[in-house]
Order: C-alpha cells, then structure tokens, then sequence
C-alpha cells in the first residue's frame, strides 16, 4: 500500500493470535476512512462498521467445521463480481487459508489469477509453510511478528480505549500479540475461558487420580482450544517458577499475584520445573498427532501435587 499502490492480493502470517485479522480489518478501515488519512481513524462511521461487521463491501470468511469449503468460495467469487455498494473496493477477508480444502484453493486461484478491478483479497495464516505455493505466489507477503510490550499497551491505550492498568496486563499475558489483546478485551468469553483454564488447574492439583483421568477426558474433547488451555498452563508455572526464584516483577498473570504467591509456597521448585518439561513435551506430542486422551492422561497423572499434602 505505500505510495498509494495496492496489490490485488496480501497474505499476512505469523504466529497465532498476533493480530492477523486485526492488521487486515485495519486495512480494509484504510481503504475507506472517512477522513482520507492512510492510517484508518478508528472512529468514523466506515471504520465503525467494519468493526462491527457491518459494512457491506468487507466479507470476512472463516472455516467452518474446521475447514473453508468450495461452497464458501464460490459465494466468494460471485460476490466479487459485484460492484462495491459504497466504496471504491470490496474487500474479502479470508482468515486461516491453510484450512481451505484443495478444491476450494484451486477455486480461488481463478480469482487470484483474474482479480476484478475493484476486488481486493486479504489472507491470512498461522502456518504459512501450509499454503499451497500457487497461491502464495500470487499474494504479496506480509509478515507480522509479536510487538514490544510497551508499544502493545500504547496501541491499547490510543486506539482500543483501554484504561492503562487493563492494558499493561493485556499486554504481558498478551506475549506481544495484538489479535490476542484486542480479542481479550472485546471478547468477555475469552477472558472467562482463561480464568476457568487456570481455576482448572488449581483445583486439579488438589484432585485424586480418578478426578483428574476425568478431566483429562473432558479436555481432550476441546479441539484447538485444547493448546490454548495447555498454554495458560505453561504460563502460570512459569509464573510460580519465578517468584520461586525471585523475580516477581517478570510474571505475567499480574491479576493473580496473590494466587501464584500461595502456589509458589505450595509447591518445591523441582515440582514446578518438572510440571513446565511435562507440558512442553505434552504439547509436542499433540502436535505430532499423538492421541490426544492418552497424552493427557500421562499429564494429569504427572501434576504435582502440593508438597505440604
């Protein structure tokens, strides 16, 4: 987009949750800001609206059970034949393109290939290296990696709104990544799925071992939010790891000091570290498509107990 030059195509990668999506409706907002300004406003009643998702020449397509069909694709293509309703472009914003079935990446390469005028496509990926080849040559790449904490938190404060304490926390639990932190903020249902991961883990510590082969069923019945609660898990040992060895000013669950200090006395450090090897390799195996039950059978079983029981 600089110097005004647009390319029909972009594929934006990088790590879950690092603000794909976001950085695509940013955008589409810019390329219609009420404004003018090449930097989207944020408050306009056009960026509003995409926001809300509710400007009718922005799509955003996602999978669905999974994976993106042809019959997502082919709604696509008709669409795009269209003339935009109210601005200059319309916009399709199509996230995780990994997860498109062959048929449906060979239909959109028509579309790639012999792009209408008015029709810019924004794609996105954690797995970059999943995407077929034809349509990576045809998209222009843009890579995004996790910001500095500081500049995540001004980008909150300015852009989101968020009051500064609120976002400094995003910011650390956050590891830099700003889909995570916008989507934390503006998604209640993403910090009640944090705070029961981690109200999980604290009372599956204290469980037997029938209660926590229970839970280990229940959890391997998440899909992918399964990594993500093994991730919260990883992040609040390592949380007590450090207390543990005095650096309390680097833990990033900042809304439970209280919690991780009664944890750090509740349990020996070799327990801790034991506890984190246990989850790196537990993640490893998922991601070796190890069966999910038996993997987390083998973690339930391994969780510490406290050391005063």
């Amino acid at each position: 987009m600089a110097g005004g030059r647009l390319a029909h195509a972009y594929l934006f990668t990088g790590p879950a949750h690092v603000g794909k999506t976001t950085v695509a409706r940013a955008f589409a907002q810019a390329l219609v800001c009420e404004r003018g300004t090449r930097a989207p406003c944020g408050e306009c009643r056009s960026c509003q609206r995409i926001t809300q998702g509710r400007y009718p020449d922005v799509q955003v397509i996602s999978a669905e059970k999974n994976t993106i069909q042809i019959d997502q694709v082919r709604i696509l293509r008709s669409d795009a034949a269209l003339s935009p309703l109210e601005g200059r472009f319309r916009v399709f914003i199509i996230r995780e393109i990994e997860r498109a079935t062959l048929p449906a990446a060979n239909a959109l390469l028509k579309t790639l290939e012999e792009p209408p005028p008015q029709v810019i496509l924004l794609l996105t990926s954690a797995r970059r290296d999943q995407v077929l080849p034809t349509i990576t040559s045809r998209c222009q790449i843009v890579g995004l990696r996790p910001l500095p904490l500081e500049q995540l938190q001004e980008a909150l404060e300015a852009r989101w709104g968020v009051d500064s304490g609120r976002a400094h926390l995003l910011a650390r639990l956050s590891a830099g990544c700003l889909g995570w932190a916008v989507r934390a903020q503006t998604d209640p249902a993403l910090w009640q799925a944090r705070s029961k991961a981690l109200d999980d883990l604290l009372l599956l510590t204290a469980d037997g071992h029938l209660g926590r082969l229970a839970y280990a069923e229940t959890l391997s019945r998440q899909g992918d939010a399964l990594v993500t609660t093994l991730g919260l898990w990883a992040a609040w040992w390592r949380d007590v790891l450090l207390i543990q060895r005095g650096v309390p000013e680097a833990i990033i669950n900042l809304d439970r000091r209280l919690q991780l200090a009664q944890q750090a006395e509740l349990f020996q450090h070799e327990q801790v570290e034991r506890a984190l090897i246990d989850l790196t390799l537990t993640l490893r195996r998922l991601k070796a498509n190890v069966n999910p039950r038996l993997a987390l059978d083998v973690l339930a079983l391994r969780l510490p107990h406290p050391a005063a029981a």
